[in-house]
């Protein structure tokens, strides 16, 4: 949904090598965000493979000029691997991870948090990542980065995507805002399953940086919870029974404490916040799909929101 995905093979002299170019999406295809910056996703890729044993895919080249390929685009190498698909949702049955035994689908959920883990650990993340700053105002990563997602939401709703459900959803951020802050940290920003190539249940390559921001460890925490339960509360609404044991919060939280010693906070808050970012990509998704004739534009725009009803209950 968020960009064009090639994957070609590379031979030139004695070498050869099997590639990927990421481009950059036609805005003209109702895109899911204002605007693609490929060469920030290039530079923290690049940054986090030298900093980390995280494996994300060997960046080789940024090509900002669109003429070469209708757009601009940047090449990594690639790496096989299964993920945990979104369509249809891993956990709606038959499956390779519903499929596997508890101790496989632990092993994935450990590892994958290993990844966040390192990422959150790497020294003077402000300074080493200081391309990631947000443009908006605030006194905190936190309050730029929700400024920079209202503007988000406000660039959608200019395009007659509005939602008084997700603006409500923004007054309850602005009314229980933490008092306090913990450290900054590079978040991955997408940190959730489905962005995760693992063999053996492991990470072997660790995908789609477009989110990639600065700001405390809680984000990606929530992200990759909430993008279970999620697909949690669609399976229900299909009368399934789901993975209600895959992934659980207090354990995720846990989990992540005892590996980094950090505790976590205001996961309520994180979680609305992050709620609140998957309703906008639904609004755009949803317009999407009425642009390329998958579906009737609905008399209500809050029916392409999958988590409606979650987010009613979440802010109450």
């Amino acid at each position: 949904m968020s960009s064009e995905t090639i994957l070609f093979d590379a031979t030139w002299r004695d070498n050869a090598e099997r590639l990927v170019a990421r481009l950059a999406p036609d805005p003209a295809d109702v895109t899911v965000f204002p605007s693609y910056d490929l060469e920030r996703q290039f530079r923290v890729m690049k940054l986090v493979g030298e900093l980390t044993s995280v494996p994300v895919p060997h960046v080789h080249w940024y090509e900002p000029d669109a003429s070469v390929a209708g757009s601009p685009f940047f090449v990594m190498s690639r790496i096989d691997g299964e993920v945990p698909p979104d369509v249809m949702p891993y956990n709606f049955g038959d499956g390779w991870l519903y499929d596997a035994s508890r101790e496989d689908q632990e092993r994935l959920v450990a590892t994958t948090l290993d990844v966040i883990a390192e990422l959150h650990a790497i020294d003077a993340p402000v300074d080493r990542f200081a391309f990631l700053e947000r443009d908006e105002p605030g006194d905190s990563h936190l309050r730029r980065n929700v400024a920079h997602v209202r503007a988000w939401y406000d660039w959608a709703a200019a395009d007659g995507l509005s939602s008084a459900l997700i603006e409500r959803a923004f007054d309850w951020l602005e009314a229980h805002r933490p008092a306090a802050v913990g450290t900054t940290v590079l978040c991955w920003g997408d940190a959730r399953i489905g962005n995760v190539l693992y063999r053996d249940f492991r990470p072997v390559g660790v995908l789609d940086w477009e989110m990639a921001t600065l700001g405390p460890r809680e984000l990606d925490v929530a992200w990759l919870i909430y993008a279970h339960e999620i697909f949690e509360h669609i399976a229900a609404g299909y009368g399934l029974g789901g993975m209600p044991d895959f992934m659980r919060r207090p354990d995720v939280v846990a989990a992540y404490e005892a590996r980094t010693g950090h505790a976590l906070s205001n996961m309520d808050f994180y979680g609305v916040y992050t709620a609140i970012q998957y309703a906008i990509v639904f609004l755009r998704t949803g317009a999407r799909g009425v642009h390329f004739g998958e579906r009737e534009m609905p008399d209500d725009v809050e029916e392409f929101l999958y988590n409606r009803d979650q987010l009613e209950r979440m802010i109450g």
